[in-house]
């Protein structure tokens, strides 16, 4: 990234004279690793400032250019608030919205969803992978389903992306919401897959110079997507080598958390790797991260809405009830070692023995 934040600063839609033309060119490399990583053709593939916008953009890009399809969207409760919030919206404007169940696993459940698309369905969004539980969709089960019915399908996947192997042909996807970020990329810079544009048509969210194929205006952040595609590219390499060293750890991790009854939320097997979501039950989350935060950085839920005192939406949609008061979530990296693991696995159970000790005194 470092020399188009510096002497390589042309703008890349100014292609008429070199400077620009270096920029686009760059531009246009990452895209191609962007959708190599998902089976996709590079011009499917649209830049914006993250997933969040993304979901946006696919939810109100679709349901308002689509509307010849049906009024109704149709997606799960356990969805991160990027797409619940955007549901939520739409509603405000006159459009039905079906929230489907969560399974004990965290899946949306499918014989629910099923009966909940209709022929008046325009889009069905479910997400990839929970980016609380970790727990990971069947996307080609889900896409079927809307389609049969003849709705678009989107889905989040800023967990999956970069874990997850993804391919947007196989699966049936329309419409995929990806991050940066979420596979160790810089911040503030996403995309959204767009199946054969312009054959799924949307309603642009930012309107101005017509960049990204109209559908999203804006100066492009040319040293964010270039590290956005480098680091698609080493996600490409590493995956299935990180994710077995990831599955080792977590094992590992749950192996120590069981010793104080730690128990771990969402699917079993089909999870994202280096997700743990545990909870011990009789303590509370957000006394065990006050006790470790100085020294590991673990979180209640979702790191969008670290800040709220409320329980997971998530874990309660799951059905935990007070285990949603008692969960926590840890995230392993690329750069994390086995000293890491074992070394904050030893910190947290250790915190929740004290916690627990000082209410058996209480």
């Amino acid at each position: 990234m470092m020399p188009y934040m510096t002497d390589k600063f042309g703008n890349a839609s100014s292609s008429d004279h070199a400077y620009g033309a270096e920029a686009a060119s760059a531009v246009e490399e990452a895209r191609e690793a962007v959708a190599s990583l998902v089976g996709a053709r590079p011009r499917e593939i649209v830049f914006t400032s993250g997933a969040t916008e993304s979901d946006n953009l696919a939810i109100r890009g679709a349901m308002r250019r689509h509307a010849d399809r049906g009024d109704r969207l149709v997606t799960c409760a356990a969805e991160h608030e990027a797409v619940l919030e955007t549901a939520r919206a739409l509603e405000g404007e006159g459009k039905r919205v079906t929230y489907v169940p969560a399974d004990e696993h965290g899946h949306v459940d499918a014989g629910l969803l099923e009966e909940a698309v209709t022929e008046d369905t325009a889009l069905v969004s479910v997400m990839a992978a929970n980016n609380e539980v970790g727990t990971v969709t069947d996307l080609a089960r889900v896409s079927g389903i809307a389609r049969a019915k003849g709705a678009l399908f989107h889905t989040d996947a800023a967990q999956a992306g970069g874990h997850v192997k993804l391919d947007v042909e196989s699966m049936g996807i329309d419409l995929m919401s990806l991050s940066s970020h979420k596979m160790h990329g810089p911040k503030g810079v996403g995309a959204l897959y767009v199946r054969g544009i312009p054959r799924v048509r949307l309603e642009p969210q930012i309107r101005g110079g017509g960049q990204e194929r109209g559908i999203r205006s804006g100066t492009s952040n040319v040293p964010a997507i270039v590290g956005f595609g480098r680091a698609a590219r080493i996600a490409a390499d590493e995956m299935e080598e990180e994710n077995v060293r990831f599955r080792e750890w977590a094992r590992y991790m749950m192996g120590e958390f069981s010793k104080e009854g730690g128990v771990l939320n969402g699917h079993p097997e089909r999870r994202l790797a280096g997700n743990v979501s545990v909870r011990f039950p009789g303590t509370e989350s957000k006394a065990v991260i006050a006790a470790v935060s100085d020294r590991v950085a673990i979180s209640a839920g979702s790191a969008c809405a670290a800040d709220t005192v409320e329980p997971s939406h998530v874990l309660l949609a799951m059905g935990l009830g007070e285990g949603a008061h008692s969960s926590v979530r840890i995230g392993m990296g690329r750069f994390n070692t086995f000293e890491d693991i074992r070394e904050a696995s030893g910190i947290i159970s250790g915190e929740v023995r004290s916690l627990r000790k000082l209410g058996a005194r209480s």
